[in-house]
């Protein structure tokens, strides 16, 4: 497994630690908190093309124990409301199980919480090669506008790029204004439309 595929602190700066390791709860420990610090629009980014900065300390965590998948609820919640809190771990293990998916989230130095969340999953398709797919991307209420969600936006696309992913796509809800403005300024572009049918009534 690849650095970018576990557990570390980093910095932005061009720093990684691998042997940071987050706590099964997603919390921090002592050693870890004293570091320094269904209509829908289609996005993608070429990663050929992306280069970002980030201007700030965070901690990107994979969830991999069961507490660790459970500390991101709250945050998905807000994003994804209809999954009950008694679902949500057997249908993350699921979907990882079938599909790879896997979810990334930040963790801040100063209180050990869980400030924003991604779902994601690394796949392959006939119009695009190998990409990264982002089925989630949310950042706490309260905490928006605060660098979290830019910050795993770019772990992200640093991943795509460590796993050999030619893009990074993503869909995002055509009433979500404040997502679009977001990912336009993360240099996407919007360049397909997203059909869906219920097949359930």
């Amino acid at each position: 497994m690849s650095a970018s595929a576990s557990n570390y602190r980093r910095n932005y700066s061009g720093a990684a630690n691998p042997e940071t390791k987050c706590l099964s709860d997603g919390k921090l420990n002592s050693n870890q908190a004293s570091l320094p610090p269904l209509a829908r629009m289609s996005f993608n980014v070429d990663l050929s093309k992306t280069k970002f900065e980030v201007h700030m300390s965070v901690e990107v965590f994979l969830a991999g124990a069961d507490r660790e998948i459970e500390s991101c609820y709250a945050v998905m919640f807000e994003l994804r409301p209809h999954v009950p809190p008694d679902e949500f771990l057997a249908r993350v293990k699921r979907q990882t199980e079938i599909a790879g998916y896997r979810l990334a989230y930040v963790i801040d130095a100063t209180d050990g919480e869980v400030k924003a969340v991604a779902g994601f999953r690394i796949t392959e398709c006939l119009a695009w090669g190998k990409f990264l797919w982002v089925d989630d991307l949310v950042a706490k209420s309260g905490e928006r506008s605060r660098g979290y969600g830019g910050a795993l936006f770019d772990w992200l696309v640093e991943h795509a790029g460590a796993e050999g992913c030619a893009q990074l796509h993503l869909d995002s809800g055509v009433q979500r204004f404040a997502a679009h403005r977001f990912y336009l300024n993360k240099r996407m572009s919007i360049t397909c439309h997203h059909f869906a049918l219920e097949l359930i009534n």
